[in-house]
């Protein structure tokens, strides 16, 4: 794909990339990002911005460290946030063109009425010609209080590598430019290593490239290795990923005038909008574990998990919730709706089909997850 053809891009900013040397707000960078922009929604592109930096911003106006606790990092957020969004207001005006503020917490994704309502006010808003400048709301998310109380509880984001990432999927968008303070993907960490060289193409995100991925810079809270996951979900949704460096100058410019840069993901698949969901934007409560003949039933001969082929059960969740399903070698291969609670699954693991009615009193259905809720990761 040339970069130019494609219709739907969403822009992520890191923190990094908005703040100068000194952590003060880099206006000049950030409305040069914004003057580019334009030129490219007034060819017809349609464009969202997922954005970070208002926790950074409101450390810095209340002359405070964001880390010392979650209601300090809280109340930076919501402070800092009114200030970025003033400026992308400001700045995008001057080009008349109209944009919308959209705060986003786990529980939008993980909640599937709520997914699929994002995804018509979000379409909505490009229909009328408005730039979506989406964020995390770290004011009122829970992520990290749930994550911290449950070891098997996992969110379905909780940096905006993977929102912009489930925003893109979400949309359909053709393109994640992702603008972080590194070129793009390294064989080492380029910080530590003078010799990491830049790879400039990666054809599918294997365990080989996870392999390169370092730790997030100060100041952030992402990394390369969400950066890969963001670009794993956005591939196998069929669509393209760029990493750049967003300090470079008229990097945006320069990258849809066809300059070769960064690291471009390519498209490996496209999933079905409900095996998205059920892949990366849920929260995961629970985890069941399965033995090498059912995990061989669900992967090669797309078959629906029986109970039979379930050898554990972790965590608490209910009938609908999506849950991990390992192998025996502590491996999630996969995901799916449960049709079954934890309580019950424990229950009836093990069994043949014909036994669930008479060790429950009911049976809602022959398998624990049925095929067509089953996504492989």
């Amino acid at each position: 794909m040339n970069i130019n053809d494609a219709k739907r891009i969403v822009f992520k900013f890191g923190t990094n990339v908005l703040r100068n040397d000194d952590k003060e707000i880099s206006l000049s960078r950030i409305y040069s990002f914004i003057e580019d922009i334009s030129k490219l929604h007034k060819k017809g592109k349609e464009i969202i911005i997922i954005t970070s930096g208002a926790v950074g911003l409101g450390a810095k106006k209340l002359n405070v460290d964001s880390s010392e606790s979650l209601s300090i990092k809280q109340a930076c957020a919501a402070v800092g946030q009114c200030q970025l969004m003033s400026i992308y207001e400001d700045g995008f005006n001057k080009y008349a063109i109209n944009t919308a503020q959209v705060l986003l917490t786990e529980d939008d994704f993980s909640n599937r009425i709520k997914y699929l309502s994002l995804n018509n006010v979000l379409n909505t808003l490009l229909e009328l010609k408005v730039i979506p400048v989406i964020n995390q709301n770290d004011t009122v998310s829970t992520a990290e209080l749930e994550e911290s109380g449950n070891p098997l509880y996992s969110v379905s984001f909780s940096d905006n590598d993977k929102l912009s990432a489930l925003v893109a999927s979400k949309l359909d968008a053709d393109l994640l430019v992702i603008l972080s303070d590194i070129d793009g993907l390294y064989d080492d960490n380029p910080k530590e290593n003078p010799n990491a060289k830049l790879i400039s193409e990666v054809k599918e995100v294997t365990e080989e490239i996870e392999n390169h991925a370092h730790s997030a810079s100060k100041g952030g809270r992402g990394g390369m290795k969400t950066k890969l996951q963001a670009a794993k979900t956005v591939t196998h949704s069929g669509g393209f990923v760029q990493i750049v460096n967003g300090k470079s100058p008229q990097v945006i410019k320069r990258l849809f005038s066809g300059e070769k840069m960064g690291t471009i993901f390519y498209p490996v698949e496209n999933m079905s909008q409900k095996r998205r969901w059920i892949a990366f934007a849920t929260n995961i409560t629970g985890r069941i574990v399965v033995n090498e003949g059912a995990k061989k039933a669900v992967v090669n001969e797309d078959k629906s998990l029986l109970a039979i082929g379930i050898t554990q059960v972790h965590g608490k969740f209910s009938r609908g919730d999506v849950i991990s399903i390992i192998d025996e070698n502590n491996n999630e291969f996969a995901r799916g709706i449960a049709n079954y609670d934890s309580s019950d699954c424990k229950k009836i693991m093990g069994e043949h089909s014909d036994n669930i009615y008479d060790i429950l009193g009911h049976k809602n259905y022959d398998a624990i997850i049925t095929k067509d809720n089953i996504a492989l990761l």
